[in-house]
């Protein structure tokens, strides 16, 4: 199914859920489905936070249904847990570290800060994508900071072009560049609709899904980020039991991105 049929290029924005508090979450595609009525809303799942164990994956993998990984890099268990997941079907994303606005915070090996020039920034996020096989895209691993500023994710998703690759902005902040910059530079790009997990209790993160999937049915796409929590996996097996087969289609994220304006 083509989702050039359903994804319209006029945009609105639509309000997400940063840390449990809603903002301007993203441009939308909108979508007349009635156009046609064979056309079903499309839903990405992405599972931020896989490297430091294999356990970390697994419960999602045993789920069955189409989900993106973003991998961590430079951890225990990274390039193992990309081999994993691709084995079994999956698609796979560089979650790449980037600096926050809580100095406390460290964003983990292999981070990007603002002040970093150019040349360094290629350097670390093309030494990233070697840790990661087979990763198609690349989200952002905190990064309040660091999306913020307009030159740096300029010099990033450069990088990610050239690469072949897609941009997810994870949305830690409001005031993030990531996805108005990738547009000027005609990326493939979206962003996070919803955090699944901001409470890690499974009745929280079954309501975030049913808020994607609403998101979802009037939009005709939605991107869910979750975390390697054990309420999460349990969650989203609750929620698969409860839809119709034929409300939407679960997709890997590069199924879900919006086409790129001519």
């Amino acid at each position: 199914m083509d989702r050039r049929t359903f994804l319209l290029t006029s945009c609105s924005f639509v309000l997400g859920n940063i840390f449990g508090v809603h903002s301007l979450s993203k441009a939308f595609a909108l979508d007349h489905i009635d156009q046609n009525p064979r056309t079903r809303p499309r839903l990405a799942l992405i599972i931020d936070d896989i490297g430091a164990s294999l356990s970390h994956a697994k419960p999602f993998l045993d789920l069955r249904v189409p989900m993106t990984f973003a991998i961590l890099p430079r951890l225990t268990a990274t390039e193992e847990s990309a081999f994993l997941i691709h084995n079994q079907g999956h698609e796979i994303m560089l979650h790449q570290p980037m600096e926050p606005r809580d100095r406390a915070l460290s964003p983990g090996p292999g981070a990007l800060y603002v002040g970093d020039e150019a040349t360094k920034i290629s350097h670390t996020v093309m030494e990233n994508l070697s840790c990661v096989p087979f990763a198609t895209g690349m989200n952002n691993h905190m990064g309040s900071r660091f999306t913020a500023s307009p030159k740096e994710m300029l010099e990033t998703l450069q990088v990610v072009k050239d690469r072949g690759l897609f941009f997810v902005d994870s949305l830690t902040t409001g005031d993030s560049k990531g996805y108005k910059t990738a547009k000027t530079l005609h990326l493939p790009a979206t962003s996070r609709d919803v955090f699944l997990d901001n409470r890690v209790e499974e009745g929280a993160i079954l309501r975030q899904l049913q808020q994607l999937k609403g998101i979802a049915l009037r939009h005709g796409y939605a991107v869910g980020i979750g975390h390697p929590f054990v309420e999460t996996s349990r969650a989203i097996r609750q929620f698969l039991k409860g839809i119709k087969e034929t409300e939407f289609e679960l997709v890997h994220m590069s199924d879900a991105l919006p086409p790129l304006a001519s």
